[in-house]
């Protein structure tokens, strides 16, 4: 029994070694199968460095046999290899790491290849061995040649970024897919700025969300995301699926470059519900038309757009919201680009679902996937709001805006669509100016004339109503366009309700006073068919009916139109008269009214040309100051008369100076101080030997230098006067604070005293105001001994007029000064 155990025990024993043999057996080739499977040269190296196996990979690898390499040193394999070339590798080793070198291996044959080797420690039957992995490094370059190829030919768009977010490289389909121009800097077409970009969500990302940067700042990839990419320049919305892979460098903690490949997927945006999103926030909405079966398909900004509530219609059905006119542009568009490829972009307007006006900007180009070249495709996208703000523009840039009436270049622009069309040409243009504005606006100050500005340009819409179209011309001038056609006699009917308007006073600021009106009309096409002169000759009736009597309104006619024919063939002539020498001067003594004694002179401007004869001054002088001749004639006065006063001189007369008319022009349009300065100088002459005199008009221009010209004048000596006092505006504020040396009393008064009671008033009131102020005084006109007398007793010490002479020429005026004259008495 004893015995029959111990064999069951033996048999037992020896079966479970057979059983380990065979396990051990079999883990042995398991491990053999998989030393072998290993495409690298493999080495089990003693720690010493010897050769301990080497695998099939690395037998194919060196071309040695087994025995030549397994029992010797590594040197066998890199004979290059320093002494100490395992002190490194033992120093990683033990502190757990994994030593990676490159080094250059030997075959059998002498040649060599480079190699990565990886070595890492580990133990073998309680002692220390090292495991060596060798790459061959000789298919790297093919490699980098293979996958730059695949690169380049691969249909996904590839772009590389450095760390500081700068385009490194970008393949041809990422190119093609971004829409990049040949030639075209990657980096400038590719910067943030120039993008828009829609998250899965529909929401606008910030630049700093963009996959590859976060790729960069993280380390980790980015993985696929679907994103929408609004190019800002083009208009052009592409859909990209993009996946950013950060890459690091050797021993590099972060990445030196991130690598972004995409997909265009922009072909199945009708199958995103996304998409829709995202043109729902942008307002966009895609279309695609199948020439072939005449359906649309809408996404669902397009199918809100247009207030159809389905995804696919007839062409009839999209176009039923347009405009008669704009479905037949769109027509010939699509039209266009099935027959000859042409790529398209419209501007339509139309009525929207809620009835007000829609404009929507469509775009659109045959699809370049279709063989057939029938199926377009594009995008709508709602452009009302900015059409309206363009709308505003547009209206702000032909408003005026102190009356919110139509401005000069808009009413000039519906002047001329009226003119241009047979069936509205029959049209009529007043034009308005107001009578003394500028007197309220000098009294009251700017503000107040703007007010009295917008009150005339409602009290005209009142009278006008719908009959015309109203503009304010400029200034204080006004133009109302009104059809004939229908009704002859509206333009003076509408001109009477103007005026009826202006009857009542105006308020301001607790003062009242009248503001009239004075109108032309002209009417086309019999005084003219062109926009510039209807409103010329509208403006020669406005001034004929000034002129005649304010508050009243003038037809142009065929007299008004020889008028300015004669007006216009004076001014030719005119501003030729300095150079042609036809100007002369006359001097008009002014004489002491106690003595008869002549004690100055007045340059007084005469004109004879050979086609139009002597003109008198009244008749050319007013043109010259509308043309601005009168500054170059002003200019010759001056010189003119300051060059006689130095002749005067040289021949011993005893006069003390000579008056100079000066416009207001002259004030506007030039140095007026250094051209004074300039005659004098040139004449040799003290400044006190001349007299200047301007009307009040130069009171009021209100130019910001007549302050510094009238103080630059006094500094010369120059003596100032205001002419026609009292005839004009009388800015009674003026006379204070101007340095003004005299005033002349008009002709208009002098000429009814003493009989006329109101005239004398007048005249007694210059006076004293003269009187008061310390001003000299000189009485115009004086033509009778009784108003000689009357001026001695109201205290005028100068007078000139036909009792004394009228303009003498330079050799008569000098006769009368040298000869005895009789002292007259009182």
């Amino acid at each position: 029994m004893k015995d029959d155990a111990l064999r069951r025990k033996l048999a037992e024993a020896e079966a479970a070694l057979q059983a380990a043999n065979a396990a051990l057996d079999a883990e042995r080739d398991r491990f053999r199968a998989l030393f072998d499977a290993v495409p690298d040269p493999v080495s089990i190296i003693d720690w010493d460095g010897t050769v301990l196996d080497l695998n099939k990979a690395g037998i194919a690898a060196y071309k040695r046999p087994r025995e030549d390499i397994i029992g010797r040193g590594i040197e066998t394999l890199n004979p290059e290899l320093p002494r100490d070339h395992l002190a490194p590798v033992w120093e990683t080793l033990n502190r757990g790491g994994t030593y990676v070198v490159e080094v250059t291996n030997m075959r059998a044959d002498g040649t060599r290849f480079p190699v990565e080797v990886h070595s890492a420690g580990f133990t073998d039957e309680g002692q220390r061995r090292i495991v060596a992995v060798a790459r061959d490094l000789s298919g790297r370059v093919e490699a980098e040649v293979r996958y730059r190829e695949l690169m380049e030919v691969i249909d996904k768009g590839i772009l590389v970024r450095d760390a500081t977010g700068h385009v490194t490289y970008a393949n041809p389909a990422a190119i093609r897919i971004m829409d990049i121009p040949p030639g075209a800097s990657l980096d400038a077409e590719l910067q943030p700025e120039r993008w828009r970009v829609f998250d899965e969500h529909g929401a606008e990302l910030r630049h700093e969300e963009l996959p590859s940067y976060r790729a960069l700042h993280t380390g980790k990839i980015a993985p696929s995301t679907v994103l929408g990419f609004l190019n800002v320049v083009t208009g052009k919305l592409s859909w990209v699926s993009i996946t950013s892979v950060p890459q690091f460098g050797p021993g590099k903690d972060k990445p030196q470059q991130v690598l972004s490949l995409f997909s265009d997927v922009t072909a199945f945006k009708r199958d995103i519900t996304l998409f829709d999103r995202v043109q729902d926030l942008a307002h966009i909405g895609g279309w695609e038309w199948d020439a072939a079966n005449e359906l649309v398909y809408l996404t669902n900004e397009a199918q809100r757009m247009l207030g159809l509530g389905r995804s696919t219609a007839s062409l009839d059905e999209l176009q039923a919201c347009l405009r008669d006119t704009e479905r037949k542009r769109f027509h010939h568009a699509l039209t266009r680009a099935v027959e000859h490829g042409d790529a398209f972009e419209l501007e339509l307007q139309g009525i929207g679902v809620d009835g007000h006006t829609l404009w929507i900007r469509i775009i659109g180009e045959v699809d370049a996937v279709d063989p057939t070249g029938t199926r377009l495709t594009g995008t709508f996208q709602d452009i009302t709001e900015s059409k309206q703000a363009e709308e505003t523009l547009r209206v702000l840039a032909r408003t005026d805006p102190l009356t919110l009436l139509l401005n000069r270049d808009a009413v000039l622009e519906e002047l001329e669509e009226r003119l241009d069309d047979p069936s509205s040409a029959d049209v009529a243009v007043l034009y308005i100016d107001l009578d003394r504005f500028k007197v309220v606006n000098d009294v009251l100050g700017h503000a107040a004339g703007d007010q009295v500005i917008a009150n005339a340009a409602r009290r005209i819409q009142r009278a006008v109503s719908t009959e015309g179209l109203i503009a304010r011309f400029g200034g204080d001038e006004f133009l109302v366009v009104c059809s004939t056609g229908d009704d002859a006699e509206r333009p003076q009917r509408l001109a009477a309700a103007i005026l009826d308007t202006f009857g009542e006073a105006f308020r301001m600021a607790g003062e009242e006073f009248t503001i009239t009106a004075s109108i032309g009309i002209a009417r086309a096409p019999e005084h003219g068919d062109k926009p510039q002169t209807l409103i010329q000759n509208a403006d020669v009736a406005m001034y004929d009916s000034k002129r005649r009597a304010r508050n009243g309104w003038q037809d142009f006619s065929a007299a008004l139109a020889e008028q300015q024919q004669q007006r216009l063939q004076m001014e030719t002539h005119l501003r030729r008269a300095v150079d042609n020498r036809e100007l002369k001067l006359v001097y008009q003594p002014q004489v002491d009214l106690m003595t008869g004694r002549t004690v100055g002179a007045e340059a007084l401007i005469r004109w004879r040309n050979d086609v139009l004869g002597e003109m008198r001054p009244d008749h050319f002088i007013g043109h010259a100051e509308t043309t601005g001749d009168i500054v170059r004639i002003g200019r010759w006065v001056l010189r003119e008369a300051c060059q006689q006063m130095r002749r005067w001189r040289e021949e011993g007369l005893p006069i003390v100076r000579v008056a100079v008319n000066v416009s207001y022009r002259q004030f506007l349009a030039e140095d007026l101080a250094e051209t004074v300065a300039e005659a004098l100088a040139s004449a040799g002459l003290p400044g006190d030997a001349l007299e200047l005199e301007f009307t009040e008009r130069v009171l009021i221009e209100d130019a910001p230098d007549t302050l510094s010209t009238f103080a630059a004048l006094r500094l010369l000596g120059v003596v100032l006067s205001i002419d026609d006092f009292g005839e004009g505006y009388s800015a009674l504020n003026y006379l204070r604070r101007l340095p003004i040396h005299g005033l002349k009393l008009s002709q208009q008064f002098t000429s009814g005293v003493p009989h006329n009671a109101s005239d004398v008033a007048i005249c007694q009131a210059v006076a004293g105001i003269a009187q008061s102020l310390g001003l000299g005084l000189v009485a115009e006109g004086v033509e009778s001994d009784a108003q000689r007398q009357f001026l001695i007793r109201l205290g005028v010490p100068v007078g000139q007029g036909f009792l004394f002479a009228p303009g003498l020429t330079p050799e008569e005026f000098a006769l009368r000064i040298s000869r005895p004259q009789e002292k007259i008495h009182a």
